[in-house]
């Protein structure tokens, strides 16, 4: 048998062809990832509103176990604290609510330049 002559790597060269072959896979391939997107959306809007109610749900849990914590730790350094002669901090009054930015600023004149100094 004859042995059979390879064609070296150095032949293949980028033709026009290959680049119009090489576009329409990219347009195929984008339709694809395209027309698969919302399924994908949907599902992951899915799976994170099912874990922020899940989140939820744990907080509203551990509230109240929290509030009882406080209180109970609260409770027993107060007689400590008064030994100490240090005075437990009165709780902060309530903020106000801000003002909206139309509220807040009051109507200005026109601002007037610096007055300079007068020549001698």
């Amino acid at each position: 048998m004859a042995a059979v002559k390879r064609k070296s790597g150095a032949a293949s060269k980028t033709t026009l062809r290959h680049v119009w072959l090489a576009g329409l896979g990219l347009v195929a391939v984008s339709r694809r990832e395209a027309l698969a997107a919302p399924a994908r959306i949907d599902a992951l809007q899915r799976r994170v509103q099912a874990l922020a109610g899940s989140a939820g749900a744990r907080v509203r849990q551990v509230e109240p176990c929290m509030v009882q914590f406080s209180s109970d730790v609260e409770a027993r350094l107060a007689p400590v604290l008064d030994k100490l002669g240090l005075k437990q901090k009165a709780k902060r009054p309530a903020r106000k609510a801000r003002k909206v930015a139309g509220q807040a600023q009051t109507r200005r004149g026109a601002r007037k330049p610096a007055k300079r100094a007068a020549r001698a």
